[in-house]
């Protein structure tokens, strides 16, 4: 049974810093591509970050591009996600997501497994 089991969140104020953690079980994590989205109240869910499973290839939305940073340490089987400079739109229930197909990183859909979520709230 795969498990995708985030922490790290909380309440931040502007120009603060956060940083995520998602620890995987049940797959064989340094085989999948792992993501980072967000929902915020009443908008879809959207791309935050991917990295994929070989090359450490990072990519970015443009509106965390040189904020966050993303990474995985596949001996831990967990995926991280810095996030600095935080502003008060980067507010939402953040989501680790782990996929193993050759779809683009940024797509929801694309995702095998997610993760229960954790709640970050930067107040300006």
């Amino acid at each position: 049974q795969v498990q995708l089991v985030e922490s790290g969140g909380g309440l931040v104020q502007a120009g603060g810093s956060l940083r995520l953690s998602c620890a995987a079980s049940g797959l064989t994590f340094s085989t999948y591509d792992m993501g980072w989205f967000r929902q915020a109240p009443g908008k879809e869910r959207e791309f935050v970050a991917a990295i994929r499973w070989t090359g450490g290839i990072t990519v970015y939305s443009d509106s965390v591009k040189g904020r966050f940073t993303i990474s995985r340490d596949n001996a831990k089987n967990t995926v991280y996600l810095q996030m600095n400079s935080l502003k008060p739109e980067d507010t939402a229930d953040y989501y680790c997501a782990a996929k193993r197909n050759t779809a683009q990183v940024n797509v929801v859909r694309a995702y095998n497994y997610w993760g229960q979520g954790t709640q970050v709230t930067v107040s300006s």
